[in-house]
């Protein structure tokens, strides 16, 4: 299993990014996906890597809102 600091942003339609609820958590879990897939609310919609290579997971209900998850090793 590997290990994860995860910034987990909640996006609402009415607030925006600038809004976003934000929390760090660590997880130990064999994918980020694999941790998304189980413990999310939402679908996966997207998965991106940002600058530094963290993987990026965005979900979301197709009404506006969103939970992007950013893994950090």
């Amino acid at each position: 299993m590997n290990e994860y600091e995860v910034y987990i942003e909640e996006i609402n339609p009415c607030g925006g990014s600038q809004h976003a609820k934000k929390s760090i958590i660590e997880v130990e879990t064999e994918s980020p996906q694999t941790y998304v897939k189980e413990n999310g609310r939402f679908p996966i919609i997207e998965i991106n890597k940002n600058a530094n290579s963290d993987e990026v997971i965005i979900t979301g209900d197709g009404n506006g809102y969103y939970i992007r998850y950013t893994f950090s090793e």
